[in-house]
């Protein structure tokens, strides 16, 4: 007879919230730059009549899920777990609640996220309308630990339409004592009945020290170097305060696709065209999607900064003079529906898994065409 998986089963597979190898948001003990958010969970908890739905937005990568598993430890934490005032989320390390929350074990926790397929290996794009219905099991269960029970949808955006619904079923007529925690950084893709029933937390993005603390963080723990003083100059503006960007301009070669991206911009309007095949050979392969993603990333924000920056003659510097230099008032029109072009093209070289070096070297001849005016 086969017998169940274990925890350590489920938690040797791939999952879809994790970046790399770096702590999961579950693992992660120390949340910087949103105490304003930890206070307004930590006086709902403290008072006992907590709202049953909360939609927690913000740019990716800023703490969001962190937050959640910080809320669902101190919501599920028997009194002795948690600080010693009980005012707070900290809940003891190595506790019996930390140790399930952290292994997914918990009884009274149930978490929403893209499923993942051993036999094709891969994520599925979505979540589905059958996870979502998995919940009303869940849900039919005693609660354990207080009567508490804590849902996490990770994220609200990957849900399907069917999926929406179900999961709007369950939040308009909410068992007693469940808290849904529904992440999202794209509030405005949701379902709006699904809004309007949860209290909405706007988690703002993080500061430059909140961020340098956050990502030092990570790599600690993932026992990786931490940037020197220069890098750290050029990383954070790049990752816009949030600590996964940053995390992932690290760990995938961002500032050295950065500095690639400087230097073709910087070329023009002459274009090195030995520089731009080099680069699209190099990410034509499927094996490089990841690296892919993150120039295409780059590249986008690049020409948004210029034509904002030859709009407003505001941004750094460099993005001043280049903007000046390439585009000027005369052609901001023609430099936005080349941004406008490059996200459709992206979407649909991604969508419908068209040539990728087609697109970059279409791009930067569209590009070296608009700068010679």
């Amino acid at each position: 007879m086969a017998r169940a998986p274990l925890a350590a089963d489920i938690e040797a597979l791939p999952e879809a919230d994790r970046l790399d190898d770096f702590p999961h948001p579950r693992d992660t003990r120390v949340l910087y730059g949103q105490d304003a958010a930890q206070s307004i969970f930590a006086e709902a908890l403290a008072g006992g009549r907590t709202h049953h739905a909360w939609l927690l937005t913000g740019t990716s990568g800023i703490g969001k899920a962190t937050l959640a598993y910080q809320v669902a430890r101190a919501a599920l934490a028997q009194p002795d777990e948690r600080d010693m005032f009980g005012q707070g989320l900290a809940v003891e390390p190595g506790s019996r609640t930390d140790r399930q929350v952290r292994a997914l074990s918990h009884p009274s926790l149930f978490v929403i996220r893209r499923p993942y397929d051993p036999k094709t290996k891969r994520f599925s794009q979505i979540i589905p309308v059958d996870e979502v219905r998995k919940l009303k099991g869940f849900l039919a269960l005693s609660a354990g630990d207080e009567g508490r029970r804590v849902v996490i949808v990770d994220s609200a955006d990957d849900l399907n339409l069917n999926a929406a619904n179900a999961l709007l079923k369950s939040l308009e007529e909410p068992p007693g004592r469940t808290i849904f925690l529904l992440i999202t950084s794209a509030p405005g893709r949701l379902l709006a009945t699904i809004r309007s029933r949860c209290r909405v937390i706007a988690m703002a993005s993080l500061a430059d020290s909140d961020l340098k603390r956050a990502a030092s963080q990570a790599l600690t723990t993932a026992v990786k170097d931490i940037p020197e003083d220069h890098d750290w100059d050029k990383l954070l503006p790049l990752a816009g305060g949030s600590v996964g960007r940053a995390l992932t301009l690290l760990g995938g070669g961002g500032l050295a696709l950065q500095g690639r991206i400087d230097q073709l911009l910087g070329g023009l309007p002459k274009l090195d065209l030995r520089a731009v095949h080099g680069l699209s050979d190099e990410l034509q392969p499927l094996a490089q999607d990841r690296k892919f993603q993150l120039f295409m990333d780059l590249y986008q924000a690049s020409l948004g900064r210029l034509i904002s920056a030859a709009a407003t003659g505001q941004g750094a510097s460099r993005d001043v003079e280049l903007g000046r230099r390439l585009i000027g008032p005369e052609r901001l029109a023609t430099f936005a529906e080349l941004w406008e072009t490059l996200a459709r093209d992206k979407a649909d070289t991604v969508t419908l898994n068209l040539d990728r070096k087609s697109l970059i070297l279409g791009s930067f001849a569209r590009l070296e065409a608009a700068s010679r005016g």
